[in-house]
């Protein structure tokens, strides 16, 4: 080999070398520039509470916040000792941390405009164990009270920080909304908010994440709105709920047929939903599991008629008993989610309900055609309607031995007879005439309707598997 060959080779080796060297050199730099943020990615706060007050008085707008200052991660605070805050020079840390946390997380809109312009007032650095935000007058005293000296000893992540920001405003009786974005300074961010109504009077929200824009005094038109969206959603959201109508349609999906079965299952719903809405429902641990319980039970039974073959013209009488379980288990959701609704419960209760319907309809006109369709091109219809009705009962057979499980769990204690005990069994006395006056009225109008067989032609049957309007084209038939 000659010497420029060599020296060519030798060359080229270097220069592999120095570029393998500097893209070795890009992924130190890239690593020291994403170790960072991984470290800070560690330091989100698994859980915090933020608390708020808002108040539009006069002119202004006021909002009071205290946020843990352990959501402050990315913030450079001054400190001494083993972690202590240097709070006598932490003023300019502590107002950047509430311009970039705080005040561009919380939208406020008034007539359904946003307000921008807004101005960060007084700040103060407080100990965990401050007690001041139980009510407007106190937090706002505190806010713009001394701030906190040095001796104080606090670790900065121990702290909270309080917060005003005002927002100029066109009139304290105009309509307030707000859109709180503070779902991202934890996994978990619980928001307690209260609205000061002009007159005094005080709204209290208390939500998770981010809720969406929040009307904090909402007109009756606003809150139904709002409540028949969550209505739609929640039966899109409930698996339970869903897979329970797939039972009820996947044998029977005649108009005629549909019509008693649907309409009770509404009906016996709706009774429990109203009566739990004004307080009829146990107020104890137990009966939210017990109802879950019972929903998945409710399932389990239905796809078994649909294995075993049932007669088709009583479900509706089945379909109206686990319909008053399926109300309370709407009313859970609905409960939740009352203190959106203003001063307006009956009518957001209704508009729950009228979203809770239009989801069911979405579902019922989705799902039928779709079942027309597989058993008329892919499979049998009694092989299907088994194997469908088979895969439903396995997940909820599931769900309903982890959630009796759960149900177990608590320990029942005989009730204290007294005279609110006295006063319930009245309240459920009425309830019951309710239910028993619902189902005559409902049977007298099937029957005026041919929609279902009279109670004198129930009996045992060889064919358990006709439907319902091959019943009916038999009868009128026979009467012909």
């Amino acid at each position: 080999m000659s010497r420029i060959d060599v020296q060519d080779s030798s060359q080229t080796f270097v220069h592999h070398l120095s570029r393998l060297g500097s893209r070795l050199g890009a992924l130190l730099v890239l690593l020291c520039t994403l170790l960072p943020a991984v470290t800070q990615a560690h330091d989100i706060p698994s859980r915090i509470t933020v608390n708020a007050f808002v108040k539009p008085e006069g002119n202004t707008l006021t909002a009071l916040l205290r946020v843990p200052m352990e959501a402050f991660g990315e913030i450079s605070f001054p400190l001494r000792g083993p972690g202590f805050i240097q709070i006598s020079e932490a003023d300019f840390a502590i107002r950047d941390a509430a311009r970039v946390y705080i005040t561009e997380s919380f939208k406020f809109y008034e007539n359904g405009v946003e307000l921008t312009e807004k101005q960060l007032g007084a700040v103060r650095v407080e100990l965990p164990s401050d007690r001041s935000f139980v009510d407007y007058d106190r937090a706002l005293e505190n806010i713009l009270s001394e701030p906190l000296a040095d001796s104080a000893n606090l670790f900065w992540r121990q702290g909270v920080l309080d917060v005003m920001v005002t927002y100029p405003i066109l009139d304290e009786g105009s309509d307030f909304s707000v859109d709180p974005l503070l779902g991202t300074l934890a996994n978990e961010t619980t928001t307690v908010l209260r609205f000061i109504v002009p007159g005094g009077a005080e709204r209290i929200f208390n939500y998770i994440g981010n809720p969406g824009v929040v009307d904090l005094d909402p007109r009756w038109h606003q809150a139904a709105l709002r409540f028949v969206v969550m209505g739609f959603e929640h039966i899109l959201e409930g698996t339970d709920h869903l897979l329970f109508l797939f039972c009820l349609v996947i044998p029977l999906r005649s108009l005629r047929g549909l019509i008693p079965v649907v309409t009770s299952f509404t009906i016996a719903h709706s009774i429990t939903l109203i009566s739990s809405a004004f307080g009829l429902a146990p107020n104890v641990l137990w009966f939210p599991p017990l109802i879950e319980t019972l929903i998945a039970l409710s399932i389990v039974y239905m796809a078994f008629e649909n294995i075993v073959g049932a007669r088709l013209e009583h479900r509706w009488v089945v379909t109206f008993v686990f319909g008053l379980i399926h109300g309370f288990g709407f009313s859970f959701l609905f409960s939740d989610t009352l203190q959106f609704a203003g001063g307006h419960l009956f009518s957001s209760l209704l508009a729950f309900n009228v979203g809770v319907e239009l989801g069911q309809l979405f579902i019922l006109l989705l799902v039928i055609p779709l079942l027309s369709v597989l058993f008329s091109r892919f499979v049998q219809e009694r092989i299907g309607t088994i194997l469908l009705s088979a895969l439903i009962a396995h997940s909820a057979w599931h769900w309903m031995l982890e959630r009796g499980t759960t149900f177990s769990e608590y320990q029942l204690a005989m009730p204290i007879v007294d005279s609110i005990f006295l006063a319930s069994l009245m309240r459920w006395a009425m309830l019951l005439l309710i239910i028993a006056g619902a189902v005559w009225a409902m049977y007298e109008v099937f029957r005026r309707f041919a929609l279902i067989e009279p109670l004198s032609s129930y009996g045992p049957s060889d064919n358990r598997s006709d439907n319902l309007s091959d019943s009916l084209r038999n009868k009128k038939t026979r009467e012909s």
